[in-house]
């Protein structure tokens, strides 16, 4: 308990602690989630072509589980599926950590591959 003295001249009054059901809550903005969400994958993807796209990410937040849908571009060739489980992992420990939210869903869309100039490229010849 604390006491909190209302002026001169009067005397304190005890204040009591509000039960945690009668607090509120804290609800963060889906837009938010969102852009955590975008910023864990920007670090997962790492350094892209300088013509690639930023990853971007939507969200919807339901009983406070993030379900998130994130777009990305990588670059090619390269482990598509590895590349995407790291994308996946980071959001979900970024968005854990930052908002405090479960995520059980994250989807990786692939929007676009870019090529990496590599030796044979440049006659169209792959690997």
């Amino acid at each position: 308990m604390t006491t909190v003295s209302a002026g001169a001249g009067e005397l304190g009054r005890l204040l009591t602690a509000v039960p945690p059901g009668e607090r509120g809550a804290t609800r963060i903005a889906d837009r938010v989630v969102a852009k955590i969400a975008s910023q864990a994958a920007r670090e997962a993807v790492g350094t892209l072509p300088p013509d690639a796209g930023r990853p971007s990410a939507s969200v919807v937040v339901h009983h406070e589980a993030a379900h998130v849908r994130v777009h990305v571009e990588l670059d090619y060739p390269c482990d598509v599926g590895d590349r995407c489980r790291q994308v996946r992992h980071q959001v979900v420990d970024r968005v854990g950590a930052l908002a405090g939210m479960e995520v059980p869903e994250v989807v990786v869309q692939v929007e676009r591959l870019h090529l990496v100039a590599g030796p044979g490229a440049a006659q169209g010849r792959t690997r």
